[in-house]
């Protein structure tokens, strides 16, 4: 049984649109659980932010009560989790959880415009939401550094476009893939879906937008694409949409829905 968490977190980002993360974290929340039929489970996060330190804005929030709060409600989750977030560092606790549940053939399909492999020492603007994925392959800060780690190579960026100089270093060195082709060794798959791998004309609700994204149809199509694997979780993150704005995206939730509810059709 899917349980779907609502992770109104907004202190892993930095832009003029952070703000507006938790409300958007909640419309998008909604309508997921209309979509897919059950219940959201609200995790309490704070809205305050504190001072950068280490080079991450907001450290002592994010290590604080909020990840307290997010590894709470994960204890005993039953089934597939749905995190709704916020922003992108939501996922360094149910992927992280995942992980260590599931051992080294977790593998992640990562749906986002940015990498999010820098580290506090590349980060040009110290917002932890283009750290995560760096962490969650046990590099970093050490108080974000995943342990156990995700394994080199099984990590696809897909739709990915915008790179940082070190976060290309990392993809060179094979941390991430950017096909699904090159995944290897995986026997379980973590879906995480930013919603700025959309092109900001399909979706204006998108707290860090880049041009030349997908539609709405590619994305489900490429979603749809992953039901030969058997996925554990999923993330959706970055909007700022109102519950308007985001009706336009209720094929992407039913989508996830498919996969997070499906037996794997087989074939790697």
């Amino acid at each position: 049984m899917t349980l779907i968490n609502a992770v109104p977190q907004r202190q892993g980002a930095v832009g003029p649109r952070a703000a507006e993360l938790p409300d958007g974290c909640l419309a998008l929340a909604e309508l997921a659980g209309h979509v897919l039929g059950r219940p959201v489970h609200h995790v309490r996060q704070t809205r305050e932010v504190s001072e950068v330190d280490r080079g991450i804005a907001s450290r002592a929030v994010l290590t604080g009560a909020n990840r307290v709060a997010q590894l709470a409600a994960l204890e005993a989750p039953g089934g597939p989790v749905l995190t709704i977030g916020g922003d992108c560092g939501v996922e360094l606790v149910p992927v992280g959880v995942a992980r260590f549940r599931y051992g080294p053939g977790l593998g992640v399909a990562w749906f986002d415009a940015h990498a999010d492999l820098n580290t506090a020492a590349t980060s040009p603007s110290g917002a932890f939401h283009g750290m995560v994925l760096r962490s969650l392959f046990g590099e970093g800060d050490p108080e974000f550094a995943a342990d156990p780690a995700l394994e080199p190579g099984r990590v696809a960026l897909l739709g990915t476009r915008v790179f940082d100089p070190e976060e290309r270093a990392a993809v060179s060195r094979g941390l991430a893939v950017t096909s699904l082709d090159a995944l290897t060794g995986v026997e379980k798959l973590y879906v995480h879906v930013d919603l700025d791998v959309l092109d900001p004309a399909e979706f204006a609700g998108l707290n860090y937008p880049e041009p030349d994204g997908w539609t709405i149809a590619r994305l489900v199509s490429e979603l749809d694409a992953l039901a030969r694997y058997e996925v554990v979780g999923a993330g959706i993150t970055e909007c700022v949409g109102t519950s308007r704005e985001v009706e336009v995206l209720e094929p992407v939730l039913a989508a996830v829905g498919r996969l997070l509810t499906a037996t794997p059709r087989g074939g790697r």
